[in-house]
């Protein structure tokens, strides 16, 4: 697997011209011969935003297939596997490619670590109205005429400026997703409680332990970031926390069974540490779980 230190690397690789700046690469894409990045897998040491309407070929992050039908936009982390085979496109699309350096001593520099889509990895990639593009392109077109002339003291800051921006509209277009796909998201927590029922009605609570945000992840075939944000858009509660109610709510039911202690009911949820469990259990319904039993039993 080929891994980019520079843009320069990828940039020589993948046969683009080489970048205006060494740190920024801006590829502006016209046809399916002008996009294809590299075949097979690689990784870099940059940040990666792509806009595409592809006709055939895939592109995965990580292990997983990235959803490109009717057209996306994409987010790819440094140091991420990202693999692109056979991509064809529709119509005209862009590369943008940050290295991590170019942030260095600007906001951005830890504000782009807290966007969860640069974690998203299946069937995650934001899909964009018509006027959702212009917006988008419009901020391209802006970064693309600052890089293009003759770059001074002041550019670096008016190109980052614009990056914010589409990252802040893409965290906005992202939410409108969700909205607008809540009948799938509906069908997403449908699926997670059930999984969660099947997963202690056939004793693996027991056997294997809690189950993780990314093993319920793994399952609905979507990446742990994507997941919790979808969730909470949907209930207002995160994955785990979803998962903290559930076993409370299997907790009370075991509790009313005055044979069995608070530790036993404990390990039969999968808690190797009982205090852990009554400290949760307080946490969600304000009562220990001694003082929950006993005021059933009052």
């Amino acid at each position: 697997m080929q891994h980019f230190k520079t843009i320069i690397e990828a940039s020589r690789a993948a046969g683009f011209s080489p970048p205006e700046n060494p740190l920024l690469g801006l590829v502006f894409c016209e046809n399916e011969a002008a996009c294809n990045i590299v075949e097979g897998s690689f990784t870099g040491d940059f940040y990666l935003i792509g806009f595409k309407k592809l006709k055939a070929g895939f592109i995965n992050y990580g292990r997983t297939k990235y959803d490109h039908d009717n057209g996306s936009l994409s987010f790819f982390k440094p140091r991420q596997i990202i693999e692109i085979r056979d991509v064809e496109l529709e119509e005209k699309g862009f590369l943008m490619f940050i290295h991590q350096d170019y942030l260095n001593g600007h906001t951005l520099h830890h504000e782009i670590k807290k966007y969860g889509f640069f974690d998203y990895e299946a069937n995650e990639a934001l899909h964009l109205s018509p006027r959702e593009e212009e917006i988008i392109w419009e901020l391209y077109y802006k970064i693309e005429a600052e890089y293009k002339n003759n770059q001074d003291e002041y550019s670096r800051e008016i190109i980052l400026t614009h990056i914010d921006s589409i990252l802040k509209y893409s965290q906005r277009f992202y939410k409108r997703q969700f909205l607008n796909r809540s009948e799938l998201s509906g069908v997403t927590v449908s699926k997670f409680n059930a999984y969660l029922q099947g997963y202690f009605e056939s004793g693996q609570l027991k056997l294997n332990g809690l189950p993780s945000v990314k093993s319920m992840a793994e399952k609905l075939n979507t990446s742990s970031r994507y997941l919790t944000d979808l969730l909470r858009q949907e209930t207002g509660k995160t994955a785990l926390e979803l998962i903290h109610i559930f076993l409370v709510e299997e907790a009370k039911n075991l509790l009313q069974s005055s044979s069995i202690t608070v530790a036993e009911t404990a390990y039969e949820l999968g808690f190797e540490n009982p205090p852990y469990f009554t400290r949760l259990f307080k946490k969600e319904t304000g009562l220990t779980p001694v003082a929950y039993r006993n005021q059933l039993l009052n």
